[in-house]
């Protein structure tokens, strides 16, 4: 598959004081590249710098130096204004915390994302509707977050995240606030997305979660320290 995603030289440094500095990021002649549609993995102790490169490869953050490439455009060097408009058009995020609105149901929290992107009324609801019965909860469209389990919410916000049909999902820690067979389910969820065609990145510091993927990224002290790719899981473990 062709190379989508590069980094170069990537730093990220955050003043705490005058005189402390912290460097989260350090990639001195190191790259990062990810392929089209690859299940790319993140992990590393805390304070590794995980999260820290998730958000300078999706675009939240700015680098210190270097320079991050999704396909032809060099996120580094956008305006404020035409970087907004790139992540609402090609990026989509999946944090800890699910970060629904919580006055609105399943189905409007999907269609909010739609509507984003341009696709409006009728069609925003019939492919939210889509969306929501890909990830399992077509049954569940017209509750509210508070009416359904972590689980649930979780998989909502997977649905909402690909009503944008973005080319990369981010995701952050997706199972940290859930049990281990409901974190397996939404994990497996990501799997099938990479395989239908869209790049997911995922942070995570669970060693099972992580190896749906299909490579493993090991960061300490914001550097790369190893990359492995993972062999595919066998039908019993899918």
């Amino acid at each position: 598959m062709p190379i989508l995603i590069k980094a170069y030289d990537l730093l990220k440094e955050y003043r705490l004081s005058e005189n402390i500095i912290v460097r989260a990021i350090d990639f001195e002649q190191q790259k990062l590249e990810i392929k089209e549609s690859e299940f790319l993995v993140i992990m590393g102790p805390s304070g590794s710098g995980k999260t820290t490169l998730l958000n300078l490869l999706g675009g939240i953050d700015r680098p210190t130096r270097g320079e991050v490439f999704i396909g032809t455009t060099c996120l580094t060097k956008l305006s404020e204004r035409k970087l907004t408009r790139f992540r609402r058009h090609y990026l989509s995020y999946v944090f800890q915390f699910y970060s629904l609105i919580p006055t609105l149901t399943a189905i409007e929290n999907v269609m909010i994302a739609a509507n984003l992107v341009g696709i409006k009324g009728k069609k925003a609801f019939q492919e939210a509707k889509a969306f929501l019965q890909k990830v399992g909860l077509e049954e569940r469209m017209f509750n509210f977050p508070a009416q359904m389990s972590g689980g649930e919410q979780q998989r909502v916000a997977i649905a909402r995240a690909l009503a944008k049909h973005p080319q990369v999902i981010f995701v952050d820690e997706p199972t940290a606030q859930l049990d281990t067979k409901t974190g397996l389910e939404v994990v497996k969820i990501l799997r099938e997305i990479s395989q239908d065609g869209t790049t997911v990145i995922m942070v995570t510091h669970d060693e099972k979660m992580a190896h749906f993927g299909d490579r493993i990224i090991f960061l300490d002290s914001g550097k790369i320290v190893k990359s492995k790719s993972i062999e595919p899981l066998s039908a019993n473990m899918m």
